[in-house]
């Protein structure tokens, strides 16, 4: 069952603004050749995250190979002035380059001499509460407009050719509850500790264009709370989930290119029937230790809890522009890591959804995790491929999961083809939280994150930054109010254990890892896979390799004073090559913050 808005364009014109007449007269057909270049994904920009819309990230560009990656060379470096998490994807569209910053700024860059064009300065709503951080993950660009969805819930166009505004529309138009530190016992040990985070709904994923419409959704849904670190490089603290009616559901939306007219919205937890089937297993099989019959009797005491459901959604879709569909990723049920007021599966939460990419109506959805206590949210972006298998060609769609496999689906029907081996160790995966504390991994931090995948079709292959990071699973209890039960919920905190990076090549046709790279810390960030054969991809410790796609051998690596912690990306100008890749760490993993734009090219 699904919960989707329609929106006319001349309801949705009276409602953006009172220039009725030049509003309504902008919603005639676009100019669709924004959605060509992207579709065809000319071989020497990068005019969309994921390159094109298959989200592959691979470069067709042939001119740094193996023989000669090894001269690669600083080209030019930015210094932008904002020291926080950079996860960023340049695009390179016509010679510019745009590169939205932390906090959403955005700058235009000349992509060859990296001289600044404009900048756009973002003002944020005062006091709005940040869910994850300053970091965004991108624009889109298309029809001379730039594309921004913000930390403060709003989506933003500006002039490409000057960074002047050209609309800016608040995303989300419904309060949201937050809660802070009053929600812990004064007993508990996070009591005492600063805790930021919550039901902040703001916008994570770089937009997409297609066909006139402008897509993105929002996060910050699946409510818990962050516990703060106690330095600007120490990794993730707690991440803990309190019970109580907190929350709303995550969305994606499609907007008007011109006018920012909401034009369809698809909601991620639908309003009737998301208790589901009451799951006793994963759809491929996996037991998740739960207690269904006590979750059917408690139904009757939590008959709006879809209401409060949570389901942010944090990856740029991929589109099929030949099915017209899109795909994308949902995030976790809320309340985050605690089941007790919302039994059942928690449609569409932790789900590869396919809709209609005009409508936004729903077409099927694969559920990874029914009813998520550990917060396995759908955060790598969905990457679209023929996979060829038993003479066949099938249309497929791959994700990596925060679980540690690679899911491989038919994209038409959305049948589960192929699940991976294991791309990182596996422990007590859906054991449940226990008051002693449980050894869990991957656990919340995956597995794959939101690092995007790379992939090389021909080759058949897909490449992996994944993260070892074991976590401590526990129970925690206060008192309820005036004799009421108590209350519990779950924490998820690191454990003072080994944690390492894997970069893994895993076969498509069958599902096996080919190689893997073990990399001192926790990979985060993304993948670039070029023709040639080369993958590159950045570390927490500043470093940033090139490897050799056929066997993960290292050919070449340069060093960063900050965290390469984006995703690189490749282009050519008068027939050099470039590669892009923002370096300015990850707060999460307490890698060193920076603001470099670092572009390399070979040496004369």
């Amino acid at each position: 069952m699904m919960t989707s808005r329609q929106y006319t364009p001349v309801i949705a014109c009276l409602l953006m603004t009172s220039l009725l007449i030049s509003a309504c007269a902008s919603m005639q057909p676009v100019n669709d050749a924004a959605t060509t270049r992207i579709d065809a994904a000319a071989s020497a920009e990068w005019p969309s995250f994921g390159r094109d819309y298959s989200n592959q990230r691979f470069s067709p560009l042939t001119h740094i190979d193996k023989s000669n990656v090894h001269k690669l060379d600083l080209a030019w470096q930015h210094k932008t002035g904002i020291n926080a998490s950079f996860q960023s994807t340049p695009l390179v569209v016509d010679g510019v380059m745009y590169v939205s910053l932390p906090f959403n700024h955005v700058l235009a860059l000349d992509a060859k001499t990296g001289k600044a064009l404009w900048r756009y300065e973002h003002q944020r709503r005062p006091d709005w509460k940040l869910c994850c951080g300053p970091a965004n993950r991108g624009v889109a660009v298309a029809d001379g407009k730039v594309f921004m969805g913000t930390v403060d819930a709003r989506l933003l166009a500006l002039d490409a050719r000057t960074g002047k505004v050209l609309w800016d529309i608040d995303a989300v138009q419904d309060a949201v509850t937050t809660e802070g530190q009053e929600s812990l016992n004064d007993k508990d040990p996070n009591s005492t500790r600063k805790i930021t985070g919550g039901t902040g709904v703001g916008i994570a994923m770089a937009p997409v264009v297609y066909k006139g419409k402008v897509i993105v959704g929002i996060t910050g849904v699946g409510y818990g709370l962050h516990i703060d670190n106690p330095r600007e490089d120490a990794p993730l603290g707690a991440v803990i989930g309190v019970t109580g009616r907190y929350g709303r559901p995550g969305f994606l939306a499609a907007f008007d290119v011109n006018t920012g007219a909401r034009v369809w919205q698809f909601d991620t937890i639908p309003a009737q029937g998301w208790e589901g089937e009451f799951a006793s297993k994963t759809a491929d099989g996996v037991p998740l230790n739960r207690d269904v019959a006590a979750e059917k009797a408690s139904l009757k005491d939590y008959p709006d809890s879809a209401r409060f459901g949570g389901g942010s959604a944090w990856s740029t879709p991929a589109i099929d522009a030949k099915l017209g569909l899109l795909y994308f990723g949902t995030g976790n049920p809320s309340p985050q890591m605690n089941d007790v007021s919302r039994p059942g599966d928690n449609l569409y939460t932790v789900s590869l959804v396919a809709l209609d990419v005009q409508t936004g109506k729903l077409r099927w959805h694969y559920q990874q995790v029914p009813h998520d206590l550990w917060g396995y949210d759908l955060a790598s972006p969905p990457v679209l491929f023929d996979l060829k298998r038993d003479g066949k060609v099938i249309q497929a769609v791959g994700q990596a999961g925060k679980t540690g496999w690679f899911y491989v689906h038919d994209r038409r029907t959305g049948k589960l083809l192929i699940k991976s081996d294991a791309f990182v160790p596996q422990h007590n995966l859906f054991a449940k939280a226990t008051f002693e504390g449980t050894r869990v991994f991957p656990g919340i931090l995956g597995g794959a994150n939101w690092s995007p995948v790379a992939l090389d079709q021909a080759a058949q292959q897909a490449y992996v930054a994944a993260i070892h990071a074991p976590i401590n699973y526990t129970l925690h209890e206060k008192p309820g109010l005036n004799g009421a039960a108590p209350i519990r919920y779950a924490a998820s905190e690191p454990l003072d254990e080994a944690r390492w990076g894997l970069l893994s090549a895993i076969d498509l046709t069958d599902g096996k890892i080919r190689w893997q790279v073990k990399t001192e810390q926790p990979l985060v960030g993304g993948v670039l896979a070029t023709k040639a054969g080369l993958l590159f991809t950045g570390e927490g410790n500043g470093h940033f390799n090139a490897y050799d796609s056929a066997n993960g051998k290292l050919l070449w690596q340069a060093r960063s004073d900050a965290g390469v912690n984006a995703p690189p990306i490749s282009y050519a100008i008068d027939g050099e090559q470039y590669i892009a890749v923002a370096a300015g760490g990850n707060s999460i993993f307490g890698y060193k913050q920076g603001d470099n734009i670092l572009v390399y090219k070979l040496k004369p």
